[in-house]
């Protein structure tokens, strides 16, 4: 897969962030021998695929592994099975069926929100590495997004619960990374936490990533941030287009997790679900 020169030259800061995600990539697979990547379907993780398709010439060594709530927003369901498809995916899908069944969820009123991303994502995904027994799992998130993953390292020691100590993580300096950690330790690896939303929105123009519909203005509305359809809103936007969404985000106040309903519960609710081995 490459660039054309026209296209490289439209983003050149992008280069190294770029090479350094996908030198994040190649040390994960080369270091650990069980391991995926975790595909919301959104913006950040369908990068995160991209640039593992570019280091690994046009085929994902890892399984994709998706959680899937049953609240999806049907357009982000029906855009993963076509491009699992046409990418040839080891697509990996887990599911919390019992507290489906039970009704154990928010939109039935058996839970509040935290709860409900706790039953239905942090659940199945730690349900997914036991069963799969990945020793590491590869996560499209960015330090920008929000304030707890400004805590976060590439290489992400958890312990044999998946819980996350943000208190106890190892230093990385000067681009070196720790790698070798005591058996029975998972890991999250980040080969995006050096970037920004523009960043991200710049190299989907660059690269012409395909995406799902819902970024997209209709209306004048648009989805910044992706999630389950009870839980996520939109924003006001005429940008239907990227490089229209480009300059939107380059004057926009509003922050870009502020639609997604569950990081409102309380303060902390969103520090406590990632502590407790949520993404």
């Amino acid at each position: 897969m490459t660039t054309p020169a026209s296209a490289s030259a439209l983003y050149p800061h992008l280069e190294a962030l770029e090479s350094e995600s996908i030198y994040i990539l190649r040390e994960t697979f080369r270091h650990f021998k069980k391991s995926a990547m975790l595909w919301s379907i959104g913006k950040d993780s369908c990068v995160m695929l991209w640039l593992a398709r570019k280091a690994f010439l046009g085929h994902v060594p890892f399984p994709c592994v998706h959680v899937d709530t049953s609240y999806k927003i049907p357009e982000m369901i029906a855009f993963r099975d076509q491009v699992a498809r046409e990418w040839k995916l080891d697509l990996v899908v887990g599911q919390n069926r019992e507290a489906l069944a039970a009704g154990r969820t928010f939109p039935n009123g058996q839970l509040d929100r935290v709860a409900c991303c706790t039953a239905l994502k942090r659940d199945p995904l730690a349900a997914v590495i036991a069963e799969k027994n990945y020793e590491a799992v590869l996560v499209g998130i960015r330090r920008d997004e929000e304030g707890t993953r400004a805590k976060e390292r590439y290489f992400s020691p958890r312990n044999k619960n998946f819980e996350w100590d943000f208190r106890d993580q190892p230093p990385e300096f000067w681009g070196q990374f720790q790698t070798d950690f005591a058996p029975g330790t998972h890991l999250r690896v980040h080969p995006l936490l050096h970037w920004t939303e523009l960043n991200v929105w710049e190299y989907i123009h660059r690269e012409n990533i395909p995406l799902v519909s819902l970024y997209f203005a209709k209306e004048g509305r648009r989805y910044r941030s992706l999630g389950c359809a009870p839980c996520t809103g939109t924003v006001a936007s005429n940008a239907a287009s990227v490089p229209e969404i480009i300059e939107e985000l380059r004057t926009t106040k509003i922050a870009e997790r502020s639609t997604r309903a569950q990081d409102q519960e309380s303060e902390d609710a969103f520090e406590r679900l990632r502590a407790s081995g949520y993404m």
